[in-house]
């Protein structure tokens, strides 16, 4: 059943109760909650699940083929079993190229589904113009979007200091980097909870011994994570228990904001995601320097398109890079295992055992 929506006194459609929005990524959610409802990442909701597995079932059993992005099967599981979705914000454009589809099948069901896009190449009218039909759409306006960020940026700034313990000082595990990061897409629905979640990290951080895996092993390698963030989190933990850390985490960073020169649509523009391959090039090869990466794990969807962009990350990066794809498990299996164990062995010894 679609949402009834009434038109306020500013002449903007406004919803008549506060609402759930499920995202199926990041987007301007200060829009969000500059119009009083609350953003929910389908990614997170997804695996969250205590049976992902089954989120992908119901999709198939919808009619999505086998041989289908698992993610795109999951956010639609998530939509219809996890309850509490009133309406799905889609990105369009400059995401999944599977969404399109997505969201017709989700309409089809009887689901209230707002589209958005971003540019091709940056560019600041197109999105501005994307921003300003979203404010309309769910009601809010500049004034309030304005005081959304600042509120947001709250949480933020907590988050880009974690991040900062994790790669500089070895302070803060990957694991814990990673969900910090991945979370800032909808700061878990409560940016006020979330930054205090924040602050007792940021304590614990502070007096933990540098360079120390949870388990109480030495981490002795850097490693750079790009691509979408893995359906097994896990891999974060596997890595800290053979001595090496993620200290670059680099499409969970970039849902930080963590450009903070330019106004709001201008760190949109330079949110690296959406966009072409050559700035997310850029950002890796900075921050690769930057925090002294030692080897660099590529991480492709099964049945993604990005899987292409493989080969030219391996010819622009001077760096050890191994191709990690996964398909639907939210476990890791033996032979991934035993390729990630490989992998470190060989960038040990090409590094001759350098502390970090």
């Amino acid at each position: 059943m679609r949402l009834r929506r009434a038109r306020g006194s500013s002449g903007n459609v406004a919803y008549n109760r506060h609402m759930r929005i499920g995202i199926t990524t990041t987007v301007p959610v200060e829009i969000i909650y500059a119009a009083g409802h609350v953003p929910v990442d389908l990614n997170n909701l997804f695996l969250a699940h205590p049976c992902p597995a089954s989120l992908i079932e119901e999709a198939e059993l919808a009619g999505f083929p086998r041989n289908f992005c698992a993610w795109v099967k999951g956010i639609y599981g998530a939509v219809r079993l996890c309850g509490g979705i009133d309406a799905v914000l889609a990105v369009t454009q400059g995401d999944c190229s599977n969404t399109r589809a997505l969201m017709e099948v989700l309409e089809a069901d009887g689901v209230e589904v707002i589209s958005f896009a971003y540019p091709c190449v940056p560019e600041r009218s197109f999105l501005r113009a994307e921003m300003e039909k979203l404010m309309r759409y769910l009601g809010a306006d500049w004034e309030a979007v304005k005081e959304a960020e600042k509120r947001l940026d709250g949480a933020r700034s907590r988050i880009w200091e974690l991040d900062r313990l994790c790669w500089e000082e070895g302070r803060v595990s990957g694991p814990e980097a990673h969900l910090f990061q991945v979370s800032c897409s909808d700061m878990e629905g409560d940016p006020e909870a979330f930054s205090s979640r924040a602050d007792l990290a940021l304590e614990r951080a502070r007096s933990a011994r540098p360079w120390i895996s949870d388990s109480g092993r030495p981490i002795s390698l850097r490693l750079g994570y790009v691509g979408v963030p893995p359906i097994a989190p896990e891999l974060f933990g596997f890595l800290e228990d053979q001595g090496a850390r993620v200290v670059f985490h680099e499409v969970q960073r970039q849902f930080t904001l963590p450009d903070t020169s330019n106004d709001l649509i201008g760190r949109y523009l330079s949110f690296t995601y959406p966009y072409s391959l050559r700035a997310r090039l850029r950002d890796i090869e900075e921050e690769a320097g930057r925090r002294r990466l030692q080897g660099i794990i590529h991480y492709v969807q099964s049945f993604c398109f990005r899987q292409v962009e493989d080969i030219l990350l391996r010819r622009r990066l001077s760096l050890p890079v191994l191709t990690l794809e996964m398909d639907r498990s939210h476990r890791m299996d033996s032979r991934t295992r035993m390729r990630l164990e490989s992998f470190l062995e060989m960038v040990t010894w090409n590094e001759g055992k350098r502390p970090p």
